[in-house]
């Protein structure tokens, strides 16, 4: 097997841990597009190391800087989203690995679905925002759609070529984030540097901050809804502080398969990458004498209730779940640029998501036009979230 891949998010923390994987594995994989958010410099040395034919900044105006970083290489550069639909659908890729963070994800991967990629997902927010759509049009192109995420790799592995009427719920775990022991008084005291402290997984910020609040398991139980098309009802959130089981399915006769794995990103995407083989490891392998016990807990719902955000927009669907994703990204950016207090993340997202008008079967545009009205309306409610 040899794959040819575009990443998109390529600066970020799957992006870099996607380009690892491709060093330790250079028989089976080569690198033909890359695509960053602002990132201009690292993205250059990435294009000096892997010599892709293609390389994107979706901010316009790092542009000129990215061109001439790299004007002594036979690369091609673009920049926008245009840049990242050309970088979707380069026609000497065939596998698009989507590491963007937020809903910018979802035009990209709707091109590379269009232009038969096989699609391997680490952006969740794809999925959140339309993940009827997507899977509509996966399904019709014929296109394989497979998880990097950690908690959906795993419920891939324990599903297999399995008959998902035998399924009785999927079980996503979550480690519980830096504040899984923290009281409600003191996280809304918390400052970006003590949410930024996960435990368990080195992150970006965004995902960092998702992990904090719980949003991040909660667009995870979205995700899972549209990849393994099982109702809400059957998807439940334990917290496992050790982050050795990655997820589990429980089935009707009472077994429950779990995959196990230490938490490092390059084992989920290795074996996207990879799938339907496995090649030698190239991250950790699991000592399970160092872990010891393996625990669980319930999530407080209470103290983090945008989990429950997130099942609320998902049973209802239409726009909400587009509404309360552009809500959140606006929230987390704010705090971490110091605008909004913790708590106040959660108090946004609900503001939007009760104010914000609801179509039930929006289309592309519907939903991108969602998108822009609720990201509007939270930043002219932030004040007011603060006062």
């Amino acid at each position: 097997m040899f794959r040819r891949l575009a990443i998109l998010g390529s600066t970020g923390s799957i992006g870099m841990s996607t380009l690892d994987v491709v060093r330790q594995q250079p028989d089976h994989l080569q690198v033909t597009a890359l695509a960053a958010g602002r990132n201009w410099k690292r993205l250059a040395e990435q294009v000096r190391q892997f010599k892709p034919r293609l390389a994107v900044i979706s901010e316009p105006a790092f542009l000129d800087k990215l061109r001439e970083a790299v004007r002594d290489l036979d690369v091609e550069v673009a920049c926008g989203m245009e840049g990242l639909r050309k970088a979707a659908t380069c026609e000497a890729a065939d596998t698009l690995v989507s590491a963007l963070v937020g809903s910018i994800g979802l035009e990209p991967v709707l091109a590379g679905i269009h232009a038969k990629k096989t699609i391997c997902l680490a952006n969740k927010e794809t999925l959140v925002v339309a993940g009827r759509l997507v899977m509509q049009e996966a399904r019709r192109a014929g296109v394989p759609i497979i998880p990097i995420d950690s908690e959906h790799s795993a419920i891939f592995q324990c599903l297999a070529d399995r008959d998902k009427k035998h399924v009785q719920r999927l079980i996503l775990t979550a480690s519980g984030g830096p504040f899984r022991q923290w009281s409600a008084d003191q996280m809304s005291r918390a400052t970006p540097q003590d949410a930024l402290k996960h435990p368990n997984w080195d992150m970006g910020g965004k995902i960092t901050i998702d992990s904090a609040t719980l949003m991040n398991k909660g667009l995870e139980v979205i995700e899972a809804r549209w990849l393994f098309d099982i109702e809400f009802d059957r998807i439940e959130v334990l917290v496992h502080p050790q982050s050795v089981i990655h997820s589990m399915v429980e089935f009707v006769d009472g077994s429950v398969l779990g995959q196990m794995g230490a938490p490092d990103m390059r084992g989920p995407i290795q074996y996207a990458l990879s799938f339907p083989n496995r090649w030698q490891a190239a991250c950790h392998k699991l000592d399970l004498l160092k872990v010891g016990a393996l625990t669980f807990e319930s999530p407080r719902r209470g103290d983090f209730p945008c989990l429950d955000f997130a099942f609320e927009a998902g049973r209802r669907g239409g726009t909400l779940p587009c509404v309360m994703n552009a809500a959140n990204e606006v929230a987390v950016d704010a705090f971490l640029k110091g605008r909004l207090t913790f708590s106040g993340i959660a108090k946004l997202i609900r503001r939007i998501m009760d104010i914000m008008p609801f179509q039930s079967e929006p289309n592309l545009d519907d939903l991108l036009a969602a998108d822009r009205e609720a990201r509007i309306k939270a930043q002219e409610l932030l004040p007011s979230v603060n006062a």
